[in-house]
């Protein structure tokens, strides 16, 4: 039983979702002075809220530790995330009229993979972007960026100089935000009055259909149904008119939210059509909740016999990417270099470092073609099609692919 309560309601949170073990913070990255010493690891301890559903974490590390100066994810280096980002654009603009004249912020910015887009088609933007090493790349791309963390503060700071949004977005941020009461209310505050909110992330459901456990890690908070979400903004005077479920993240939501009150927006029918599914699908009942945490065990042990037998076989193993869900996969399953002899990842800035608490070590992906390994894991097997084409080289010696979620598959 955990001693913390939910983020939302603040009931004490008592039942599991899933045991992960002890792991360390997914993108503290190690260079090679700190391999030798002292490391921490956090319970990676899942629970649901038996009132609201909510699936979350216990808060360990503060925020400002884990989105600090030296945060290595940068989004601009996956073609598949910044073709997502302009496709959206466009379709903002088409379906809202957006335009010269109207205001886009977008929270947790990163390195401007998104607002560059608005920027070329001369849309005032501003990226709210906690992590000052991230946030300086996007200026360099002619993004306006406001190093902070947001929330009700900064939203009323952003007030009362009369920058309010016409388009509030946010992608894959909500999942991170430790005090999700604090985080909503401030886009409550922060939108027009006849403005629009987007968010995406991971769905619930997909997750747990698709066993992608390797999705949960410390700085991921929050886990959410669209059932949950609803009550969430509703609670703090935003309605959800639309919503877009899409492939990226292995299954993600868009969700549209206008202010209560706004009547110029029609509550779309995809919104009654997601509640029934997952109703259908049992996630307003607190046992389905009670099934995941033996299909987590199941896929550990089928990954780690695939990966047993392949050593055994005197078969060399490397892998492709260094995102937080490989981290979290990793150390759960105890993959370390007696199976995994290191991995590449297209940025510069996780080049030369070391995986956290398997101490793997990251090259440029050309090592791939001088080792020429037999097979190739894909960590990041949510942009599996884009690295099987990138890396399709290895087919010239019989090089083939791991593919770990939902179930390990190879690709030959």
């Amino acid at each position: 039983m955990s001693s913390s309560k939910c983020r939302f309601c603040r009931i004490p949170l008592e039942q599991t979702f899933a045991d992960l073990g002890m792991s360390p913070i997914s993108n503290a990255f190690l260079n090679s002075t700190q391999l030798n010493l002292k490391e921490p690891f956090y319970p990676l301890h899942v629970y649901v809220c038996g009132k609201c559903l909510l699936v979350q974490l216990e808060q360990f590390e503060s925020p400002d530790a884990m989105f600090n100066e030296e945060y290595a994810y940068f989004s601009s280096y996956s073609d598949t995330w910044l073709n997502h980002a302009k496709r959206y654009t466009e379709e903002m603009v088409r379906r809202f009229g957006f335009g010269q004249s109207s205001f886009v912020v977008e929270i947790a910015s990163n390195d401007g993979y998104l607002l560059q887009y608005f920027v070329e088609k001369r849309i005032p933007v501003l990226g709210v972007e906690p992590s000052a090493n991230v946030a300086g790349v996007a200026r360099k791309k002619g993004v306006e960026t406001l190093v902070k963390f947001f929330g009700v503060n900064t939203a009323k700071e952003l007030v009362a100089v009369g920058r309010q949004a016409d388009l509030l977005l946010g992608n894959n941020v909500l999942a991170h935000v430790p005090d999700l009461n604090d985080f909503v209310a401030g886009m409550k505050i922060l939108l027009k009055p006849g403005g629009v909110i987007t968010m995406e992330f991971p769905h619930l459901l997909c997750l747990m259909r698709g066993n992608q456990f390797d999705t949960i890690y410390h700085e991921h908070f929050s886990y959410f149904s669209f059932l949950t979400v609803e009550k969430v903004f509703f609670h703090h005077g935003l309605t959800l008119f639309d919503v877009q479920q899409l492939s990226t993240h292995g299954g993600s939501l868009r969700i549209f939210a206008k202010h209560s009150g706004d009547e110029s927006k029609d509550v779309t029918d995809a919104v009654g059509v997601l509640l029934r599914e997952e109703h259908d699908a049992g996630l307003d009942k607190l046992t389905t909740y009670d099934l995941f945490a033996e299909k987590v065990r199941r896929t550990k042990r089928k990954f780690l016999q695939f990966l047993v037998g392949a050593k055994e076989s005197g078969k060399s193993i490397a892998a492709y990417g260094a995102p937080a869900k490989g981290n979290t996969l990793l150390n759960y399953c105890g993959v370390r270099t007696d199976f995994v002899d290191y991995t590449v990842d297209r940025s510069p800035h996780k080049q030369g470092m070391f995986l956290p608490g398997t101490h793997i070590p990251i090259y440029a992906p050309d090592r791939i073609f001088d080792t020429k390994p037999d097979y190739l894991l894909i960590l990041p097997w949510n942009l599996k099609n884009e690295i099987v084409s990138q890396m399709s080289g290895i087919r010239s010696w019989g090089g083939q692919f791991i593919v770990p979620i939902p179930e390990v598959t190879v690709i030959a």
